[in-house]
């Protein structure tokens, strides 16, 4: 279970590097978390984000994010 600030931080988390550097997590296609759940997720607190949002996606759910954005903005 997810404390709300764990969500709101994971809603607004950006993508650090590559080819989709500056993005939400959540507005990533999701074969790019499914390579990296194939190729090993980073280290770390990116790493735990990445997976968290592949979790998401995995079971549909990544619209949540987009919704947590418009009710807690910043």
């Amino acid at each position: 279970m997810f404390s709300q600030e764990h969500l709101i931080e994971l809603a607004y988390f950006k993508m650090p590097f590559g080819k989709y550097k500056g993005r939400y997590l959540s507005d990533i296609p999701e074969p790019y978390f499914v390579w990296f759940k194939q190729k090993g997720f980073p280290e770390g607190k990116t790493g735990r984000l990445i997976e968290e949002m592949y979790e998401l996606k995995l079971n549909g759910l990544e619209h949540l994010m987009s919704d947590i954005r418009k009710r807690f903005p910043k």
